[in-house]
């Protein structure tokens, strides 16, 4: 097992009490440790106006963490395109290449400035799901509806502030095509003009895809035969669909012969499951924010979080997220991560954890490389 890759993905939190400085700080830290402990890649991702999430501009962090770092692969999970173009995301990421070449994944996401549209329906799957659980007994819960965040407010001023007035976003596929001809310097506009990006055009970059669920991103990366991150951290419900539609769409490219999936975990890991389960105390009050719409609140320390009430409201926008975080002893997780990738077939794995203190972080993923390299 110890052959499936882990990589990490950062939101780059802010603890209470703590500033935005201090988390960009504690992420570059994390990154130069996580490369001696063997992690196979470090992705930052995109998020705005959340007052504990610091990680806005994964261009920007990644810069910063590609000078303090010498061989770990470095991305974005996953620059949001709704609200960028082609050619501001391969100048972005061209820039970077020039200094660090060889080493950047280039993770694209659809949302960011993009309307809300109509829930798409899901998809069925080959996988049969019995009583919330794969085969194996991998949780798998009921899909979570994000209708209550479309009207809201904080979302619609996101959107607004994201994108200039009167823009639209261009159609994702189109969008991914063109950042793909520009990387490979075969861009052609519609009447026939080249576009040559320098630095970027022929950068040693590796476009990926990111998705919750089985709709346009899967087959935006299978039809461009792209590697493909499934997110069980952000839509447990939906990772089967995501990664089978992914390889339904699949067809071989020149970057792929076969399908290549990444799948996410939200993971704590501690010498005990009691010290684990303590550590990992504030992450349903943290979710609970994103939920509401309300924004990422600076993550709370366990005494912080038992004085949240809760309702029966909260609990249901939670729960999904609660009952597939993987917490306890290094042997725990470990087993747990095994059962994902065994019903997901995925081909490597994506941890992202998160503490108040940055030390219990360091620690988690440290014992965690060390119990996987025993498998």
């Amino acid at each position: 097992m110890s052959a499936i890759p882990l990589g990490i993905l950062d939101l780059v939190p802010v603890s209470s009490g703590s500033t935005a400085a201090g988390a960009l700080r504690n992420s570059i830290d994390l990154a130069r440790q996580t490369e001696r402990f063997g992690y196979a890649r470090y992705w930052f991702a995109e998020h705005h106006l959340n007052p504990g999430v610091a990680g806005t501009s994964p261009a920007v962090v990644l810069a910063l963490t590609a000078s303090a770092t010498s061989t770990i692969r470095l991305g974005a999970g996953a620059v949001q395109l709704g609200h960028r173009t082609a050619l501001s995301t391969v100048e972005e990421f061209g820039l970077i290449d020039a200094l660090h070449p060889g080493r950047l994944d280039l993770g694209l996401g659809r949302s960011g400035g993009r309307p809300p549209g109509k829930p798409a329906a899901a998809p069925p799957t080959a996988t049969p799901v019995v009583d919330g659980h794969a085969p194996n007994g991998l949780r798998i819960p009921a899909r979570f509806s994000y209708e209550h965040l479309l009207g809201s407010p904080r979302v619609a001023l996101q959107r607004k502030l994201l994108q200039q007035p009167n823009a639209e976003s261009q159609d994702y596929g189109e969008q991914v095509d063109d950042i793909l001809a520009l990387l490979a310097g075969t861009y052609r506009s519609a009447d026939g003009i080249e576009a040559h990006v320098v630095p970027g055009e022929g950068a040693d970059i590796q476009v990926w895809i990111l998705g919750s669920s089985g709709g346009q991103s899967a087959e935006v990366a299978g039809g461009n035969g792209l590697p493909f991150a499934a997110n069980y951290h952000v839509s447990p419900g939906t990772v089967l669909e995501a990664a089978e539609g992914y390889r339904a769409a699949f067809k071989p490219s020149d970057v792929l012969d076969e399908p290549y999936v990444s799948v996410s975990a939200d993971v704590v890991v501690a010498e005990d499951d009691e010290t684990a389960r303590e550590l990992a105390a504030g992450y349903a009050p943290w979710v609970r924010s994103i939920r509401t719409a309300e924004g990422a609140i600076q993550y709370p320390t366990p005494e912080e979080a038992r004085r949240h009430v809760w309702t029966e409201a909260d609990r249901a926008l939670v729960d999904d997220r609660t009952e597939t975080q993987f917490v306890g002893s290094p042997g725990h997780v470990a087993d747990r991560l095994e059962q994902l990738q065994e019903a997901t077939g995925a081909d490597e794995l994506l941890i992202t954890t998160i503490t108040h203190g940055h030390a219990d972080r360091v620690r988690s993923y440290e014992l965690l490389a060390e119990e996987w390299r025993r498998r």
